[in-house]
């Protein structure tokens, strides 16, 4: 908790760009936009949330979370931009995929999504601190997924471990070889910050240099 000190003092600082996230996938994604940010952990469990998914649907859900992520750092960083992202991974006809965090776990998400598609859903969120002006982005991306064994499976979660990852699998490994089709307007968004869409936001509250006038 900040004193009232502290919380002055923060509140004559320039405004920063806080990134709500421990994730070292999106702090790397972040990085690649030469932007100076901080990194914090936000204080918001998203797993006490999955039972308002049927009624907020898909999107506003995938919303819902980005922006609970960003508003439990509001009061620790009063004059920054805070950037939040919550990516949801759905089999159809609605299963919300999580987290294995075990490879048992993981070679059995593996098998449900054998020879299915997978959509990846990204909620993303630009909140002023400050006054808790709010700017939204939603990226999708439909991953097709090869027919393949439970022995190709595990050998993939032996090796590269994506146990922090749901649906089990990271793009930027050998996990590629999973997939026989991805369809997406940007893949960064596979990995879990869509760069493009957080680039629109950037640009949009002047983070990033604006579009050329013809």
């Amino acid at each position: 908790m900040q004193t009232a000190a502290e919380l002055s003092y923060a509140r004559t600082m320039p405004r920063t760009l806080v990134l709500a996230s421990t994730s070292p996938y999106r702090h790397k994604l972040l990085a690649q936009l030469d932007l100076d940010f901080l990194g914090a952990a936000p204080d918001f469990d998203e797993r006490a949330e999955d039972h308002l998914l049927p009624q907020l649907g898909v999107d506003r859900f995938a919303l819902h979370l980005a922006h609970g992520k960003a508003q439990s750092l509001r009061a620790a960083h009063p004059r920054a931009w805070l950037l939040a992202a919550d990516q949801l991974a759905l089999l159809p006809p609605g299963e919300l995929l999580h987290k294995p965090g075990t490879p048992e776990r993981a070679v059995d998400q593996l098998m449900r999504m054998s020879g299915r598609v997978l959509e990846l859903v990204t909620g993303v969120v630009l909140l002023n601190a400050e006054t808790g002006a709010a700017h939204e982005a939603i990226d999708r991306q439909l991953l097709t997924l090869r027919a393949f064994g439970r022995a190709e499976a595990e050998a993939y979660v032996t090796r590269h471990r994506p146990l922090d990852c749901a649906g089990s699998f990271r793009i930027e490994d050998a996990g590629i070889s999973l997939f026989a089709r991805i369809d997406g307007a940007d893949f960064t968004g596979i990995i879990g910050l869509p760069l493009l869409a957080v680039c629109r936001l950037l640009r949009g509250v002047g983070l990033l240099p604006a579009d050329a006038v013809p």
